[in-house]
């Protein structure tokens, strides 16, 4: 049974911790798009610094590693359930990075 919107958003926010604001919008192309902002810090003017990303990518995965990453970063006494995985989180960045950097290479070399 697939759990409905406003499950996954407590699941969420349950993960994500009391500086935590989780909220989950079904974007056009009918995904979910998961959105985490941080109750205490504040990015352009008066906005809460938040991270926005659909669910085509693993948006929940790709939300939570940026929100531990602001946690782990700004927050270093916090404590919430998705700092357990900030190894693993940081593991899929450096992977990411190294498949960019793989990439850009590679398509240097075919255009050369």
């Amino acid at each position: 049974m697939v759990a409905s919107r406003s499950a996954r958003e407590r699941k969420a926010a349950v993960e994500a911790g009391p500086l935590a604001r989780v909220k989950i919008d079904v974007g056009a192309d009918q995904q979910f798009v998961y959105k985490v902002s941080c109750s205490t810090c504040t990015a352009k003017g008066h906005r809460p610094w938040s991270t926005y990303r659909p669910g085509g990518d693993n948006g929940f995965m790709a939300a939570m590693d940026r929100w531990t990453f602001h946690l782990d970063a700004q927050h270093p006494g916090a404590e919430a359930p998705c700092l357990a995985y900030l190894p693993e989180a940081q593991r899929r960045l450096h992977e990411r990075r190294e498949q960019r950097e793989t990439g850009s290479t590679a398509e240097a070399r075919s255009d050369g």
